[in-house]
């Protein structure tokens, strides 16, 4: 077992910088999260988002922005007394509310880059449009 640990200051705020490996199993997700396997499992077929990926021998194998939502889900369901449909619902209107980029890379910061680069490559496309000399 790993002897690797998670700061958070809420249950909701949950650095994984303590994190090194990529992915984790299913009873280091349990040992971490406090969550029990059959849980875990349970919760995936009720949170869409919720899909750790499965290795050839078929376990699962979660990334540590699963891990983190693991914690939320917790935190919605044990702490603030949500249904599992309010959970649901509240997890969805969270992902509307944030940037709509979806991309391979693991850490949450990369995808933030890449969304700036993106408006700001965009913003540029719209200046190059208007200027006077594009348009000969």
């Amino acid at each position: 077992m790993s002897s690797e640990t998670i700061t958070t200051t809420t249950p909701a705020a949950v650095s994984v910088a303590g994190l090194s490996k990529p992915y984790y199993s299913i009873s280091e997700v349990s040992s971490i999260t406090q969550v029990k396997p059959h849980v875990l499992r349970y919760w995936e077929t009720q949170f869409p988002m919720l899909k750790p990926k499965k290795n050839r021998a078929g376990n699962r194998m979660y990334r540590p922005e699963e891990i983190r939502l693991v914690l939320r889900i917790k935190e919605l369901l044990y702490q603030r007394r949500f249904t599992i449909a309010g959970a649901r619902r509240r997890l969805l209107d969270e992902r509307k509310e944030g940037p709509q980029v979806e991309i391979g890379f693991t850490a949450a910061d990369n995808k933030l880059v890449l969304h700036d680069i993106k408006t700001e490559l965009k913003r540029l496309l719209g200046r190059l449009k208007d200027h006077p000399s594009a348009r000969s």
